[in-house]
C-alpha cells in the first residue's frame, strides 16, 4: 500500500534507509576502498622504489664515470712524474759528476727547476745520489739533513727511515699523505719516491716528488661535484694514501675493509649507517679508488619525486575513494529497493534492526516462498478447472503449470476421462468443516499404482461439487476401458473408508486426447443430472444414458446421450461441437428408413431439445419463430435451421457470458483503480485474485481500457502525481512514493519523457511555486 507522510518519516528515521547504520553498506564501502587502495598503494610504493632505484643507479653510475675520470687524471700525473724522472735519469746535466762540478752545478739547478715547472702538482722536487751527504733541489744544493729536518720535517718518517729509503729503493714508491712542519706551518703531503734510472736493477739515485695531499683531492673533489661522503686512494699494498671526508670520518676498522672491495658499486652498512661505496681500481700503478656515499643522500636527491608521487597518490586516494563510496552507495541501491518493496509489503512483520540485510532479504523470500506454497493449490485448481471446462487451454503458463502436475501422459499411452461427485444435500448440509478439509486433501491428488492410474481432484464450485480428473496408462482403449469399473470402485472404497456419507458419481466418456477432457466434463455432468438411474451404488456412467431408450429392431430413435451431448453443447457456447453433432444425426436419419411420420416426430425431437435449451436460457423470443421453425420440407432445411437456431443459442450464451465478462472486467478496473498504489500490484495478482489466466486477463484488459495493464498502472499513477503536484507542496519523493513507485530517478526521466517538463517544473508551471527538491 502507498505510504503516507507519516510513515514516509517513520521510514525514513529507521535503520533501513539510514546509510550511515547500515552495516552492509559500510561493508560494501570498505570492501571498494581497499579493493581500490590496496593496488593504489603497491603500485606507489613500486613506482616510488622505482625511481628511487633508478636515481641511485644513476648516480651511483656517475659516480662510477666520476671516479674513473679522477684514476685517469691521477694516473696520468703519476705517470708524468715518472717520465719526468727517467728524463732526468738521462739528462746529461744531472748526472752526478755535473752536478758535483763547481763549473756546471749551476746548469744543474736550473735544470731541476725546469723539471719542476712540467708538473703542476708538484710542491717540491729533490734529486739524490746514494751514499751523499747533500741533496739537490731547484733552490740550489743542501745538505741532506738540513732538507728533512729543518725545512721539510715529517711526523711519521724518520731519518733512519728516510736515509734507507733514500738509498735502497728499487722501485717507485708513494708514501701515504703525513703532516709536515714546513717552515712554520704544518700541510699533510704525499711523498713519491722514484730511483733513476726507473726500472733498473742497480739505480744509482732517487727522484723525490713533495706533494700536497690538497692537489689530489683537488682534483678528485673537482670531478666529483656535488658530493657528500668520503674519497679515498689507496695503494697496491692496501695502505690510504688520501682520505677526503666530506661529512663524517669513518672508523679505522670499516676504512681498513674498504682496499678489500671489488671494483664496482657495493652496499655497505660503515659506523652504523648505510653507505654507497664505489671502488675503481688502476691497472697502471694498481692503485683503489673509493668512495663512499650515504644512502640518504640519494632519499634527498629523489625528495621532490616522493612530494610529487605522494600528492598524486594523494589525489588519486581521494577520488579512488570518493568513487568507491558512490560505486557502494549504487550497488547498495537495489539491496535498498528490494528492502523497501519487501518493507512495504502488506502483512510484512520482520523488522530489519540490527541484522544484515541480506539474512532479512533472505528471510522475507522465505516467507514470500512459503506464501506461494500456500498459494499453489489454489492456483492448481484454477489451472485444472480451466482444463475441464475449456480443454487444453492456449496459455503457455497455465499448460506449464498443467504439465507441472505430471497429468500428461505420452502421446499414445495415455487416456483421460472425469468424475463428478456429489451429495445428498440434507447429508451435505451436515458434513462440517473438518470432513470438506479432509475430503479436499484426500482426493486433491493420489495414485493407484495397481491400475497404473493418478487421480487429481478440485473443487467444483457450482453446488459445491467435487470433480475427479483420471489419467490412466494403457496401450489401448479397451485396455483402458476395463480398468474404468475398477478405478471407480477404489475411489468409492476409498471415499467410503474415510466419510460418513457416500456421494454420487457422473463418470464421463474415456478419451485419448487431454483436449477433449472438457468433452468428458460435459458426460459427467449430463450422468450427474441422471443419477437416479444408476445402478451400481450410486455410480452413473454416461454410456447408461444410452440403454434408456434403445431402439427396438423395427424402430429408430436418436441416443439420449446424443441429446445430452448437443444440450451440454449448447450450454458451453460450442457451436462448432454442436454443429457437428447434428450433422452426424442428421446424416444417420439420411440412412436409416424409417417411415415419414416417425421421422418427423424423431426431427420435432432433436428441435425440442433446442428449444427446451434456449428456454432454459431465457430466450423466449425463438418461440414467436416458431411456424417457421416447424415447416421444413426437407432434412437439408431442418439442418439449416437447425444449425441457424444453435448459431442464435451459442451467441446468446456467449452474450451472457459476455456480460458476465463485462461485470467482472469492471470489477476488475475498479480494483485497479483502487489498488494502483500498491507495490505488489502485477498482472499476475490480478488474475490470481480473479480466478483466471494471465494471456486472458491481458487481452481482455486492453480491450477493456485501450491500453495493456502496465500503461494502465503508469497512467494512473501519472495521474496522481499531476494532481499532488499542483494540489499539495509534499516532497517529490514522497508523492512517487505514495502512488507506489520505487525508482525516483526513472519515472522523472519517464514525466518528463512524456510532458516535457520535469516534475519541479511541472510544479512551477501549475502554481508558481519552487520545488523543494527532485530527490
Amino acid at each position: 500500500m502507498p505510504k503516507t507522510s507519516g510513515s514516509s518519516k517513520t521510514t525514513g528515521a529507521s535503520p533501513t534507509w539510514n546509510h550511515f547504520k547500515s552495516k552492509l553498506l559500510l561493508k560494501y564501502t570498505i570492501s571498494y576502498v581497499l579493493i581500490f587502495l590496496i593496488p593504489l598503494t603497491v603500485v606507489t610504493l613500486l613506482v616510488y622504489e622505482s625511481a628511487v632505484k633508478s636515481l641511485r643507479i644513476e648516480i651511483e653510475q656517475s659516480n662510477v664515470n666520476q671516479l674513473n675520470q679522477v684514476k685517469t687524471t691521477i694516473d696520468e700525473r703519476m705517470a708524468e712524474l715518472l717520465d719526468i724522472a727517467s728524463k732526468i735519469s738521462y739528462d746529461q746535466k744531472l748526472t752526478p759528476y755535473m752536478v758535483h762540478h763547481p763549473l756546471y752545478s749551476a746548469d744543474a739547478i736550473r735544470t731541476l727547476s725546469q723539471y719542476k715547472a712540467n708538473s703542476s702538482i708538484l710542491e717540491d722536487l729533490f734529486l739524490y745520489y746514494h751514499n751523499d751527504s747533500v741533496i739537490y733541489a731547484p733552490a740550489g744544493m743542501t745538505n741532506i739533513n738540513v732538507v728533512f729536518e729543518r725545512m721539510y720535517k715529517y711526523e711519521r718518517w724518520t731519518k733512519e727511515q728516510m736515509l734507507r729509503d733514500l738509498n735502497e729503493l728499487k722501485q717507485p714508491v708513494m708514501r701515504p699523505a703525513e703532516l709536515v712542519n714546513v717552515y712554520s706551518h704544518s700541510d699533510p703531503m704525499l711523498t713519491y719516491l722514484v730511483p733513476i734510472k726507473p726500472n733498473d736493477q742497480y739505480p744509482y739515485g732517487i727522484v723525490v716528488y713533495l706533494m700536497k695531499e690538497s692537489k689530489l683531492t683537488g682534483v678528485m673533489d673537482s670531478i666529483l661535484s656535488d658530493f657528500s661522503g668520503g674519497s679515498f686512494i689507496f695503494d697496491q699494498n692496501g695502505e690510504a694514501l688520501t682520505v677526503n671526508n666530506h661529512g663524517t670520518s669513518l672508523p679505522a676498522e670499516d676504512l681498513a675493509a674498504l682496499p678489500s672491495l671489488e671494483p664496482g658499486i657495493h652496499s655497505l652498512t660503515l659506523n652504523h649507517d648505510q653507505y654507497s661505496v664505489v671502488v675503481v681500481k688502476s691497472d697502471y700503478n694498481g692503485w683503489t679508488y673509493i668512495t663512499t656515499m650515504p644512502s640518504y643522500q640519494f632519499f634527498s636527491r629523489v625528495a621532490h619525486i616522493k612530494e610529487l608521487v605522494f600528492l598524486i597518490f594523494c589525489v588519486t586516494a581521494i577520488t579512488g575513494i570518493v568513487a568507491a563510496m558512490l560505486l557502494a552507495k549504487r550497488q547498495y541501491h537495489p539491496i535498498k529497493d528490494l528492502l523497501e518493496f519487501a518493507k512495504l509489503k502488506p502483512g510484512s512483520s520482520h523488522e530489519l534492526q540490527h541484522r544484515n540485510e541480506w539474512e532479512w532479504i533472505k528471510q522475507t523470500i522465505h516467507d514470500y516462498s512459503a506464501r506461494i506454497d500456500m498459494q499453489q493449490p489454489y492456483v492448481r485448481n484454477q489451472c485444472l478447472l480451466l482444463l475441464l471446462k475449456y480443454g487444453q487451454p492456449n496459455d503457455a503458463d497455465v499448460e506449464r503449470m498443467i504439465q507441472g502436475t505430471g497429468l500428461m501422459l505420452p502421446p499414445g499411452r495415455g487416456f483421460y476421462f472425469s468424475v463428478l461427485l456429489a451429495w445428498d444435500v440434507g447429508v451435505e448440509g451436515e458434513r462440517n468443516w473438518q470432513e470438506q478439509q479432509h475430503l479436499q486433501e484426500m482426493l486433491s491428488e493420489f495414485e493407484l499404482s495397481e491400475l497404473d492410474t493418478r487421480v487429481y481432484g478440485l473443487e467444483f464450485s457450482p453446488d459445491e461439487q467435487f470433480a475427479l480428473i483420471i489419467s490412466v496408462a494403457a496401450s489401448s482403449h479397451e485396455e483402458a476401458q476395463k480398468r474404468v469399473l475398477p478405478i471407480i470402485e477404489a475411489i468409492k472404497v476409498l471415499i467410503v473408508d474415510h466419510l460418513r456419507d457416500i456421494p454420487y458419481m457422473g463418470v464421463g466418456t474415456l478419451y485419448d486426447d487431454l483436449s477433449s477432457l472438457n468433452q468428458s466434463f460435459i458426460e459427467a455432468s449430463a450422468a450427474l443430472e441422471y443419477r437416479m438411474v444408476g445402478s451400481n451404488g450410486r455410480v452413473t456412467y454416461f454410456e447408461q444414458i444410452a440403454e434408456l431408450n434403445v431402439p427396438s429392431a423395427e424402430s429408430y430413435w436418436i441416443p439420449r446421450k446424443t441429446i445430452l451431448k448437443i444440450e451440454q453443447g449448447l450450454k458451453q457456447g460450442n457451436a462448432l461441437v454442436t454443429q457437428q453433432v447434428i450433422t452426424s444425426v442428421i446424416e444417420e436419419l439420411k440412412i436409416e428408413s424409417l417411415s415419414v411420420s416417425l421421422l418427423r416426430c424423431i426431427c420435432f425431437d432433436l428441435l425440442n431439445s433446442l428449444l427446451r435449451t434456449a428456454s432454459e436460457l431465457g430466450m423466449n423470443e425463438v418461440f414467436t419463430d416458431l411456424s417457421s421453425l416447424t415447416s421444413f420440407e426437407s432434412l437439408e432445411e431442418l439442418a439449416s435451421r437447425l444449425g441457424a437456431l444453435t448459431t442464435r443459442i451459442c451467441q446468446q450464451v456467449e452474450r451472457n457470458a459476455e456480460n458476465e465478462q463485462h461485470s467482472l472486467l469492471d470489477d476488475i478496473v475498479a480494483y485497479v483503480d483502487q489498488q494502483y498504489a500498491d507495490y505488489t500490484l502485477s498482472l499476475e495478482h490480478v488474475a490470481l485474485r480473479f480466478s483466471i489466466s494471465t494471456s486472458y486477463l491481458s487481452r481482455c484488459f486492453k480491450e477493456k481500457t485501450g491500453m495493456n495493464f502496465s500503461q494502465y498502472i503508469w497512467q494512473c499513477r501519472m495521474n496522481e502525481v499531476t494532481r499532488l503536484l499542483v494540489k499539495s507542496s509534499a516532497p517529490l519523493k514522497e508523492i512517487i512514493e505514495q502512488v507506489g513507485y520505487l525508482d525516483a530517478p526513472n519515472f522523472i526521466r519517464k514525466f518528463k519523457k512524456e510532458t516535457g517538463y520535469t516534475p519541479g517544473q511541472y510544479r512551477k508551471l501549475y502554481t508558481g511555486e519552487q520545488i523543494d527538491g527532485d530527490v
